[in-house]
């Protein structure tokens, strides 16, 4: 049994909505940046399913510079959320209007 285009596209759909959904819906900064990276995954998903569909490694290559990029901006963005959680104590969209205090 093999698994279709259809069905990964389907599954990153999915994923790609959760993740839309996180963002839109929560308010702690760390919530809604798991969401964007799980979005972000759902993104390499669809790259992954079109690249085996079509018999090429375009989509794999991509995937990979993707995830180099998401390494870097993973550790700047936690990096960021801790210096706002020393400097407010909190990690709620919310509480976190202004760039000074």
């Amino acid at each position: 049994m093999t698994v279709g285009l259809n069905a990964f596209l389907i599954v990153a759909g999915l994923l790609f909505a959760v993740g839309l959904l996180g963002v839109t819906l929560r308010q702690n900064t760390l919530v809604i940046y798991m969401s964007l990276e799980l979005m972000l995954n759902a993104v390499n998903l669809a790259f992954v399913a079109f690249s085996r569909y079509n018999g090429t490694m375009d989509g794999n290559l991509f995937v990979f510079f993707i995830i180099t990029v998401a390494a870097a901006e993973v550790a700047l963005g936690l990096a960021i959320i801790v210096a706002l959680f020393r400097r407010r104590q909190s990690v709620m969209v919310d509480q976190l209007n202004a760039l000074s205090h």
